[in-house]
């Protein structure tokens, strides 16, 4: 087998060296492990589950200062720790961007400008000035998306007239229509819909300090009104979709004069509906985004702060930051399922005994967190199945998601219960509701079935590149691993059907995108870990060429990584330094080809030896997790933790079984 080094920064290194990077004694990876199992217990909650820290840029921090002026709210001390933040996080250039070595971006270089001039930096600052230089480049506040435009409207800093309508009336299209207000991502509905009340009360408050982002206009404000102007003569849908938008802003500046009975039946329907949500949630969708929006749709329903509501859905969104001494900042929401099934998974698979009570005490804890309650997904799926589903946060019962629940269905199928009934009952309703959110192309999406209807991507608001939940090939493999395990044959037609999506997705290179993960990396490894439960035959020509893609893009160090650009720009593939998670997802799809003594493989397994900690913990900076492509990305800490071991324990298995022929190439 033949193994090329990915061309990396900085010269390729000796032979002697390369050679040295893949030598590790057994011994040496039974320590690696132990130290990792040590200190996963070791930060594992009293409750029984595991919490990473999802880290993110700059934007919930600045566009929490906003808020607190909007609100006449300004606490000194928050908003110095604010301010501190965000400096803290600003360039050598003067901006700020949205994951760590990226460019500056426009819409978090804005946001950070105003929220530091709103905390009373001078404009002639050094930083601001730079700032401001870069803002310009890129094209300052014309160019920012859809939401970023309503908050600054919210301050008076832009016209209501400059940003796109969001129409109560939406909630009131029954799903006979084409498009209705369910064929919109689960993440999205709960963004639009306080936006929506907000959008027609339009509660402008106008800054006591007059500050204003004039400045930040290269060409002039006549590009706002360019960029909600339909073209005559121009057929297409996105221009019919502005003609519609002005349509709307008609209709809008007639309701507010009149309220008339559409209107006012939408805008209690708009009310109901966050309502509802806040039932069994830790905050309305218990996001960030969803949540602000919420407080202030609240407010300018009428809601006193000191109303229970209110100050309940305040208190949760409050709960989301993260206070040192001089600075603050913000999660967009929190992670304990995720990362408990992970930590599990991995556990288990290193060995941990099944009768070890800390590992019954995280099986009982995410038995608990079942969500048994018809919610939003019932809408696109209304079939008779029986609830289930597991959530990403600690509680969201109208929001349960599909590879939450394939990740708890992994590790609930071999984590220790005293119960083993109540864990076989719960198994099962959560494997059968998640095997009917199979959509129509034969892959699984996150929250819901055929959330595809490509027209949502035209309408005005939907720069946000998040509109819909489109299936992807991470999570159809995932769900797949589970199908394998469970010993369902491949020639039943759900994994024939998944099957024919994932080999369809794959690019000429034989890469596969990763939606949630970052990125060609993730995906890659997770078709092969999930194949390879089935037996699959690995030395088909298309898996093959999986592998030689994965070997090619391995780094000089032995490890692996991959940047957010990759979004971007694929040619950006592999190009990433090395990163404990990603080295471990690339590990584990080598793994798959059964052979331990492939080069490739026992350098990416030594990096992960080498690279731990003391402590039994690994160091990450880069971001390997996604949000929203393009718009908003995540880091999640425990990934540095939690995939290394199961790499580590996927190899050790691979060595102490022999498993399979080699690959010969």
């Amino acid at each position: 087998m033949s193994v090329a080094i990915h061309p990396t920064r900085g010269a390729s290194p000796s032979a002697e060296a390369a050679h040295a990077f893949g030598q590790f004694s057994e011994a040496a990876l039974a320590a690696a492990t132990k130290r990792s199992q040590e200190y996963l217990f070791s930060i594992q909650h009293g409750e029984g589950y595991w919490l990473g820290e999802l880290i993110v840029d700059v934007t919930l921090v600045s566009d929490m200062v906003a808020y607190h002026h909007w609100s006449d709210t300004v606490d000194a001390e928050w908003q110095r720790k604010a301010v501190n933040h965000i400096l803290d996080r600003q360039l050598g250039d003067g901006g700020w961007n949205i994951y760590p070595h990226g460019p500056s971006e426009v819409n978090a270089t804005v946001k950070a400008y105003l929220a530091l001039k709103l905390a009373g930096l001078s404009v002639t600052d050094p930083r601001m000035l730079k700032a401001r230089e870069v803002a310009r480049n890129l094209g300052g506040v014309p160019r920012m998306n859809t939401f970023s435009k309503l908050y600054l409207a919210l301050l008076g800093l832009v016209g209501w007239n400059h940003v796109p309508s969001i129409p109560c009336e939406v909630l009131l299209i029954g799903k006979w229509f084409h498009v209705n207000f369910w064929d919109m991502s689960n993440w999205s509905r709960a963004m639009l819909v306080p936006l929506a009340i907000i959008n027609h009360y339009r509660p402008t408050r106008p800054l006591k300090n007059g500050v204003t982002l004039d400045e930040l206009y290269p060409n002039g404000k006549w590009e706002l009104d360019e960029a909600l102007r339909p073209r005559y003569f121009d057929f297409g849908l996105r221009n019919a979709f502005l003609w519609l938008d002005r349509l709307h802003k008609f209709a809008e500046w007639v309701a507010r004069k009149s309220v008339h009975p559409f209107r006012k039946r939408a805008l209690k329907k708009c009310e109901q509906w966050m309502l509802e949500r806040y039932e069994g949630s830790d905050g309305l969708a218990a996001i960030f985004p969803a949540m602000l929006n919420s407080v202030i749709a609240l407010e300018v329903l009428g809601y006193p702060r000191d109303h229970p509501i209110f100050a309940r859905e305040y208190v949760e969104l409050k709960k989301l930051e993260h206070h040192t001494a001089d600075s603050v900042r913000i999660e967009p929401c929190f992670s304990p399922v995720w990362d408990t099934a992970i930590v599990s998974i991995a556990l288990r698979e290193s060995g941990v005994p099944a009768e070890d009570p800390r590992m019954k005490q995280s099986a009982s804890w995410l038995m608990d967190r079942e969500i048994r309650f018809r919610g939003d997904w019932y809408h696109k799926n209304p079939v008779a199945v029986e609830p289930s589903g597991w959530v990403f946060e600690f509680n969201n019962k109208w929001n349960p998601d599909v590879d939450d629940t394939a990740m708890v269905l992994l590790a609930l199928r071999q984590t220790p219960t005293d119960n083993t009934k109540r864990r076989d009952e719960c198994f099962k309703r959560g494997y059968d509701w998640m095997l009917a959110f199979q959509c129509k192309d034969g892959g699984w999406a996150a929250f819901d079935k055929d959330c595809t209807k490509s027209i949502l991507e035209k309408v005005p608001f939907a720069d946000h590149n998040a509109m819909l939940d489109p299936e992807c090939v991470d999570i159809t493999a995932r769900i797949l691993e589970v199908m394998g395990l469970e010993g369902v044959p491949l020639t039943n037609p759900q994994v024939q059907r998944g099957l024919t999506f994932i080999k369809k997705s794959q690019d000429p290179d034989g890469s596969f995108y990763g939606r949630w993960g970052v990125n060609y990396i993730y995906g890659t490894w997770q078709v092969l870990r999930g194949l390879k439960t089935f037996n699959y035959n690995m030395t088909e020509p298309w898996l093959l060429r999986a592998h030689d893609w994965l070997v090619s893009v391995q780094h000089a160090d032995g490890g692996w990584g991959e940047r957010c650009n990759t979004y971007d720009d694929p040619v950006h593939k592999g190009l990433g330094p090395s990163t404990a998670s990603q080295t471990a997802w690339a590990a584990m799809g080598l793994c798959t080809f059964g052979d331990p003594e492939m080069p490739a493989l026992k350098r990416g397994i030594a990096y992960l030896c080498d690279t731990q900690n003391a402590d039994g913990s690994w160091s990450e900076d880069e971001i390997t997790g996604t949000g929203f492509p393009c718009v908003f990305y995540l880091k999640y800490d425990m990934y540095r933790n939690s995939w290394p071991l199961l790499a580590l324990a996927t190899y050790h298995k691979l060595l102490a079984a022999k498993a399979g022929p080699a690959v010969a190439r």
